[in-house]
């Protein structure tokens, strides 16, 4: 008894042992043979590898192509019932409309004209400062103080933020993509040409300028201070309507003065027309001339056509546009290479 009781639960352990490796072995056998026994191999291998590499393409193309991201060039209807709900909803609809009413608002500000900011950089340089050689080693770009209280926002007969409504106007205009190449004739301190560098791809903005302070606001402030020294933009310090530091095989689709052309000679005006309109490309190219065009007018309208067909190009039209943020429209004229 004491041996059957003993045997008895040896030999339950023993036989399931068995049939579990006997189940191995047929799932190993069944395994070995599929391959031979499916006829389809080559296709479920097929299916497997496009997907993986269609998904890497797809990401590697939106992530490395900035011309193609959906910049908007221009603040639509929805941005601004936006930015009025969002007014509101801070009570600010209503504006203070004295001085009395603006200083109110300020408490708890020290406020600073820019000429009592430059006084208290020359003073102080700042609240923590460097001192003697220190100084030197840990600025990469030192900006002179007349530059970093903005005193060049002030040198236009308009608001520093009117060059937002330019850009708007051209890029929209002139369907602009960020590959595009655009020229601007007196850049001066980027107050439009910023908003191009920011949204055109590296080295596709080109500027010639002439004064000397413009030059200093737009490279020693604008550029750094705003992120865009990597958008490599080509600003030349020239005069005379010369081009050839831009390169020979260079050609633009937008050429733009903004209230350049009213202060210069209108010889020196035909002058760079007649060097740029090779410049322009045919069909979508374009230059655009702000406010007037007596250099063409000054010469009838028979003898300015006669000398745009001769330089190549054509008269469009006149367009006009609003600025978003204060009372006030701008008037541009439009010019196209002649269809051939």
């Amino acid at each position: 008894m004491a041996l059957l009781s003993s045997a008895s639960p040896t030999r339950s352990i023993v036989v399931p042992a068995l049939l579990l490796l006997s189940a191995a072995s047929g799932a190993l056998l069944l395994f070995c043979l599929l391959p031979s026994l499916s006829p389809s191999t080559p296709s479920s291998c097929s299916c497997s590898c496009p997907a993986t590499s269609t998904t890497t393409t797809t990401v590697t193309t939106t992530t490395t192509s900035p011309s193609a991201k959906s910049i908007p060039t221009s603040t639509s209807q929805e941005d601004v019932l936006w930015l009025k709900k969002l007014l509101a909803q801070n009570l600010l609809v209503d504006v203070p409309l004295s001085q009395a009413e603006w200083h109110e608002l300020r408490k708890g500000i020290n406020p600073r004209t820019r000429a009592q900011q430059l006084q208290d950089l020359l003073n102080f340089h700042g609240i923590a400062h460097y001192e003697g050689l220190e100084a030197e080693n840990h600025t990469a770009l030192p900006c002179p103080g007349e530059l970093l209280v903005e005193e060049h926002h002030s040198n236009y007969g308009e608001p520093w933020a009117g060059g937002r409504d330019v850009f708007e106007f051209l890029a929209s205009a002139t369907n602009l993509s960020p590959s595009d190449m655009v020229m601007e004739i007196g850049c001066g301190t980027l107050r439009v040409g910023i908003h191009f560098i920011q949204y055109l791809d590296p080295n596709h903005f080109h500027c010639l300028e002439r004064d000397k302070l413009s030059l200093m606001a737009a490279l020693r402030y604008e550029l750094p201070s705003h992120g865009l020294l990597y958008k490599r933009p080509l600003i030349i310090k020239g005069e005379d309507m010369d081009f050839t530091h831009f390169g020979e095989g260079v050609s633009y689709d937008l050429i733009y003065a903004s209230a350049v052309f009213l202060h210069i000679p209108d010889k020196l005006v035909w002058v760079g027309l007649e060097r740029l309109a090779s410049r322009l490309k045919p069909g979508k190219g374009r230059i655009f001339v702000s406010h007037n065009i007596k250099f063409c007018r000054r010469l009838g309208g028979e003898e300015c056509k006669s000398r745009l067909t001769n330089l190549g190009l054509e008269y469009v039209g006149v367009q006009t546009h609003d600025s978003v943020l204060f009372n006030h429209y701008e008037t541009w004229f439009e010019f196209r290479r002649l269809k051939v």
